[in-house]
């Protein structure tokens, strides 16, 4: 059997998509004239596998002696990445040479191949798990440490493997490995910061609560020491539980990026990303001639925290504009376009002048007015229409330091918001892709949004008097809707709306 075939998979964007290794392996009479070359248009790491596999080969005691060895990676016109190509080469070379009879045939396979001829973990094994399944295959072998993520897919074997001569054995029929099951326990386990550490900041923490009931956008402006981080930092812990469905789609760009824990397999909370700000736009949304997920897509379904929000360069902060409206990420290439989900709620936080201090205390020292203009400059209009509450955090005061007395917890407040959720998705319900009312798009808001009469002149004289877009118009619409699913009110009455125009407190100071 010169000719062999196998199936695997390879990475674009999130998704897998099949490859069919193809080895043809040809007898010659001469030690020097046995070769392995490899095509097909792969990366410089699979162009090395062949030394890799030929290693891996006689350390298994598999060695292929004195044989020419013609490895294709089909479609040819498709460029592949990574090392997990190397598992399904060698095995194939395998069954060309009779070695292995693939008694097996519905299995796919990757994996890195080590010297010795052990299987290294690799990224992104849940969404191969899940292609193998798209394509109707009956298993997939993976590395053993990558098992637990790739086992949550429901429908497919997933086969753990630690060493070539093992996966051998089992498509040989010569073994047998019992298929992976997923971890029982998918409650998260983080140890959240809790909002009661929080003293004073009162106004601030009820904007973070309509912010995690509505997925809503937040920025907090206060002087260093007033609380914004330890605020922000504590927003997870009052977000509701990640559905199913949430988890496989944010676990699946974690898999890619290599950051799941292995033991757990799918992400048991929701994330929280808090780059620097000297990060660059590409690492914020993702790149790479062959492109990976930003810090925008890592925080799929959680939280991205930017901390001294002007400090990032202003051509980094222009490029979350777009995953902030669409909720997704599209990189082109001359060669592809790759698009990632970036569906986050965004916190930022930010001092309301370069040292720090309240505009009027900062005039007697070096903060010019021209000095603070530019600071502030920094944060486009566009930027800050994104983002649907603008909360001051004033310098906590002595008394509130002193207070010893308890207060509400972030359970207490996590619960409000679940059950605020809960009435948002039974509003949407039949609508697939919202999931809470930031998402809504002008449909929504003209059939789910409905101001009651002295409500919605409220909100007219306030885009008169504050000169507000026709983006922030419906911002506010949106906040006044979760404000109102707070209080379980049906319709948005005018202190809904009166609440969610006062936090549009920066939308003049946008450059």
């Amino acid at each position: 059997m010169p000719l062999a075939k196998l199936t695997s998979f390879a990475i674009q964007g999130i998704d897998a998509f099949p490859v069919t290794v193809e080895v043809d392996v040809v007898e010659v009479a001469e030690p020097s004239a046995a070769t392995w070359n490899i095509v097909g248009l792969g990366d410089m790491a699979v162009r090395e596998a062949r030394e890799r596999v030929r290693a891996a080969l006689k350390n298994s005691a598999l060695a292929l002696q004195q044989r020419r060895v013609v490895v294709n990676l089909a479609p040819a016109d498709v460029r592949k990445e990574g090392s997990h190509l190397d598992l399904p080469m060698a095995l194939a070379a395998l069954m060309a040479t009779g070695r292995v009879a693939n008694t097996r045939a519905g299995y796919a396979s990757a994996g890195e191949l080590g010297l010795d001829g052990m299987i290294q973990p690799l990224s992104g094994a849940l969404p191969l798990a899940i292609g193998a399944r798209m394509e109707g295959l009956e298993g997939i072998l993976i590395p053993a440490q990558n098992a637990a993520e790739a086992a949550h897919v429901e429908g497919i074997r997933v086969i753990p493997v630690s060493t070539l001569r093992e996966a051998a054995d089992f498509l040989n029929g010569d073994a047998e490995i019992a298929p992976a099951t997923p971890t029982l326990d998918l409650n998260g386990t983080a140890d959240f910061e809790d909002l009661r550490d929080v003293k004073g900041q009162e106004g601030a923490k009820r904007a973070l609560e309509i912010a995690a009931a509505g997925g809503h956008n937040i920025i907090l402006v206060g002087p260093p020491g007033s609380g914004k981080t330890m605020l922000a930092r504590r927003l997870p812990g009052i977000l509701p539980p990640m559905t199913f469905e949430e988890r496989i789609e944010a676990s699946k760009i974690h898999s890619i990026a290599g950051l799941l824990d292995g033991r757990r397999g799918l992400l048991g909370e929701r994330p929280f990303r808090a780059p620097h700000h000297t990060a660059s736009s590409a690492s914020l949304v993702g790149g790479g001639s062959n492109p990976r997920p930003g810090e925008v897509s890592l925080a799929h379904h959680g939280v991205l925290f930017l901390d001294e929000l002007p400090e990032f360069s202003r051509n980094t902060l222009e490029v979350l504009r777009q995953p902030l409206e669409d909720g997704r990420v599209l990189i082109s290439r001359s060669a592809m376009s790759v698009e990632f989900p970036a569906r986050f709620l965004m916190a930022a936080a930010m001092n309301p002048t370069p040292s720090g201090f309240d505009p009027e205390m900062a005039l007697r020292g070096k903060d010019t007015p021209q000095a603070i203009q530019r600071y502030l400059s920094k944060i486009s209009g566009p930027l800050l229409d994104r983002i649907d509450l603008h909360i001051e955090c004033p310098a906590v005061n002595i008394a509130d330091l002193r207070l010893r007395e308890a207060r509400e917890g972030s359970a207490e407040v996590r619960a409000r918001v679940i059950a605020a959720r809960a009435i948002q998705t039974e509003r949407f319900r039949g609508r697939p892709g919202l999931f809470c009312n930031a998402h809504m798009g002008a449909r929504e808001l003209n059939e789910l949004c409905h101001l009651s009469a002295p409500a919605q002149h409220i909100l007219e004289m306030a885009m008169a008097r504050l000169g507000l877009s026709a983006r922030a118009y419906d911002r506010i619409r949106k906040v006044s809707r979760t404000i109102a699913d707070l209080q379980g009110a049906e319709e948005i009455n005018p202190e809904h709306v009166s609440e969610a125009v006062g936090y549009r407190s920066l939308d003049r100071l946008g450059g």
